[in-house]
């Protein structure tokens, strides 16, 4: 089995990254389009991809965006919005079936470069501003989607933790945007904001397949409207690893269930050195159903509904949650208090250290399996500027002892308790 090698070029504006390989039956192809989170901008970025789906200038009508993808046999087209450290990044996604298994096909990687450029750089216009009907129609859609969060309570405690632990960084927003932001953008105003967006925004563009550079550079070259030399580079902020105050928030809705909802700092990057000594404590601490979390807070104090840790390896920041009896607040507080500590000292058991490790590493090797996970993967060399392989990681995961932890997790500094109970 071939190993995952993207070799890099640039053409135009667009950064390229291709993995030539007969492994899969499909090409799998992603633009990435980053930008850092700003109040002003985070609204319309988010709206814009919305907008974009319904139709281009050769498809104006979203009923024959959608049969282009039916003639293409199928193929896949999709977007998601994230946050990957202070960058609202969206990302397009296409998956289309290798010719060799359709018979009398046309060149589908062609057609499907084609589509997605037009899609990103030709869209459907009228008078200098987007289809009106559409934007309209897709305001809607983004207001269903943040007000969806708010009656998701395990979604919204999480959200609003960041949002108190992160007052004063861009990381606070959220990368569908404000809802108070969404009625006044119009459909002038929001082309002006897409079209600097991506003038402005860097531009990664991954192919996975039967296929070359040099094919996919001349294919590009045609695809997209995207002229002009140079794209901006990501710039990753140092991470906090100091908290000046343990902040606590208490908010009351009606729930049945309290929230319990924490924000630590590591101080450690995907870039770092101790990038998979931070993935081992994460996943000790609270990432699998045999780590400390779910063991001491769930299974033997019965005080969580559930509890789990997640480690957000672009920022530097370490979430714990977990879903409490309203009563059992102080207890469960001083429970998860008591796991840090524990890591700290490291009392680490030998099951524990090594499913964690055998977890991890199987996680790694799954990714192997699939086209985009391997794009997402590689993406984060993208972002940080330091490459890493998931063979590299694998090693790096296995070389993790208990020191490199306790050294990690003399890092971690609780920020911010935040808890959701009834009113």
């Amino acid at each position: 089995m071939d190993k995952p090698a993207f070799i890099r070029d640039q053409i135009d504006r667009v950064r390229l990254h291709v993995w030539p390989t007969d492994r899969f039956k499909t090409y799998a192809i992603s633009a990435y389009i980053g930008a850092p989170l700003t109040e002003d901008q985070v609204t319309p970025t988010a709206l814009a991809p919305f907008v974009l789906r319904r139709g281009t200038s050769k498809l104006p009508e979203t009923k024959s965006f959608r049969e282009k993808l039916d003639d293409m046999y199928g193929a896949g087209f999709g977007f998601d919005i994230y946050k990957r450290g202070d960058y609202q990044i969206v990302q397009f996604r296409m998956d289309i079936i290798d010719d060799r298994y359709v018979s009398g096909a046309d060149h589908l990687l062609s057609e499907g470069l084609t589509f997605l450029g037009d899609a990103l750089t030709r869209p459907f216009v009228e008078n200098s501003a987007f289809s009106a009907k559409y934007v309209d129609s897709e305001k809607l859609t983004l207001k269903k989607r943040l007000e969806a969060i708010i009656n998701d309570k395990i979604r919204y405690a999480a959200e609003r933790c960041m949002e108190e632990m992160c007052k004063d960084e861009p990381y606070r927003l959220h990368p569908l945007g404000r809802l108070d932001a969404i009625d006044a953008i119009t459909p002038a105003s929001l082309y002006e904001n897409y079209r600097n967006w991506l003038a402005e925004s860097p531009i990664d563009l991954y192919v996975v397949g039967n296929t070359t550079m040099e094919e996919v550079k001349a294919l590009v070259s045609q695809a997209f409207d995207l002229k002009g030399q140079g794209t901006a580079a990501y710039t990753m902020q140092t991470p906090r690893s100091t908290v000046a105050e343990e902040k606590r928030v208490v908010e009351k809705l009606e729930v049945s269930q309290g929230k319990l909802n924490m924000g630590l700092r590591t101080g450690v990057t995907y870039g770092d050195d101790r990038y998979a000594a931070a993935l081992v404590y994460n996943g000790i601490l609270g990432g699998y159903p045999h780590s400390k979390l779910f063991a001491n807070v769930r299974e033997k104090a019965s005080l969580a509904y559930y509890a789990s840790s997640r480690l957000d390896g672009h920022k530097g920041i370490l979430t714990i949650q977990s879903g409490i009896e309203i009563a059992n607040y102080e207890k469960a507080v001083e429970i998860i208090r008591q796991q840090l500590e524990a890591m700290k000292q490291g009392q680490i058991g030998e099951l524990e250290y090594s499913q964690t490790l055998a977890m991890i590493k199987n996680q790694l090797k799954e990714m192997e399996d699939s086209a985009f996970e391997m794009i997402s993967f590689d993406f984060n060399t993208i972002l940080s500027g330091v490459e890493r392989t998931v063979a590299e990681l694998i090693t790096q995961v296995e070389a993790v002892d208990v020191a490199a932890i306790r050294a990690v997790a003399e890092q971690v500094k609780l920020d911010t308790i935040y808890f959701l109970t009834s009113k």
